[in-house]
């Protein structure tokens, strides 16, 4: 008895191995990766925070990053639900972050915490508040005040 192969080799991919075109992207040099950059971006000494009930974004500059690229990192916990709620929400900052990475002065380090509420927050909603948010923080980074 012969039995049917588990999957259709001449079945057309499901998902692209792409991004869709449109859908802004953060490149590799923009994000932030080690612990150590985490840390420094929210605990640093000329660092700065702002935040809402969506998200807290914190950001802060070194001397031995400055010149190089801005950088952002996300950090949704399990407070904001499951694994896909956790990861949509990620999708979601990335995009926006990516669409305003160019107004981060170079050598900052930004770091966006979701808060349990940004799960239920569309995007539209997660970028009204972003756009009120970002320019706080950097203001107080790019002036010395915490």
């Amino acid at each position: 008895m012969r039995v049917a192969p588990s999957c259709r080799l001449d079945a057309p991919r499901a998902a692209p191995s792409s991004p869709p075109e449109g859908v802004p992207v953060l490149p590799a040099g923009h994000r932030l990766r080690t612990s150590s950059d985490f840390s420094a971006a929210l605990r640093g000494p000329r660092g700065a925070r702002a935040g809402s009930t969506l998200m807290v974004v914190h950001a802060g500059q070194t001397d031995a990053r400055a010149g190089q690229p801005p950088r952002v990192g996300f950090v949704v916990s399990k407070a904001v639900g499951g694994a896909v709620v956790r990861n949509r929400t990620k999708r979601r900052l990335r995009a926006l972050m990516a669409a305003r990475v160019d107004v981060v002065p170079a050598g900052t380090d930004v770091v966006v915490r979701a808060n349990p509420a940004a799960a239920q927050a569309n995007s539209t909603q997660l970028a009204a508040e972003l756009d009120r948010v970002l320019p706080k923080v950097l203001a107080r980074v790019g002036s010395g005040r915490p």
